[in-house]
């Protein structure tokens, strides 16, 4: 039995393309451009934000800085506070909207323990009062009783604020 198959192939005319039309490739870049400014802006905002979150963190820890030295009552190192001269309390002061320092309130004068000047998109308003001073070996504060100090860090251009309060007794909030 001799069995003879024949296969026959027949080719199609179709074409197959084996790229992009320049129609879809403006398409997605265009779709791509749209997410990455969208992600773009959302992750700025979110970076200034947290921007005003770490500093009033910051602005926080020294305000609890002088008011654990002022309770310690730890005289620094120098002539104003040195020898006889008695701590009476430590001072936050609020020298402009971009700088505060904090200052040991001797017998002998101010001595400044540290300078802060703040980013250049921040702003801070002045407490009242200002300075605002955390009295030795819990003493309280200089703000009158009942009453509370209010510091306000505002970032420029934005929205972005928050609020610090220092109540009377010295409660840091």
């Amino acid at each position: 039995m001799n069995c003879n198959l024949r296969f026959t192939h027949k080719k199609n005319n179709l074409k197959f393309s084996s790229g992009y039309t320049l129609i879809e490739i403006l398409v997605a870049l265009t779709v791509v451009g749209i997410i990455f400014s969208f992600g773009f802006v959302n992750f700025r905002e979110f970076s200034r934000r947290q921007e005003v979150i770490s500093v009033a963190r910051s602005l926080k820890g020294d305000l609890r800085l002088a008011q654990e030295q002022a309770l310690a009552g730890k005289k620094p190192d120098g002539l104003e506070c040195g020898g006889v001269n008695t701590l009476s309390g430590y001072r936050f002061n609020v020298k402009s909207p971009v700088n505060y320092v904090i200052e040991a309130e001797c017998g002998g004068g101010i001595s400044q323990t540290k300078d802060v000047t703040l980013p250049s998109d921040l702003s801070l308003s002045s407490p009242s009062p200002n300075p605002i001073i955390f009295k030795i070996l819990g003493q309280g504060t200089n703000i009158p009783a009942a009453s509370e100090s209010v510091i306000t860090l505002t970032q420029v251009g934005t929205n972005n604020s928050t609020t610090i309060t220092v109540t009377s007794g010295g409660e840091i909030k």
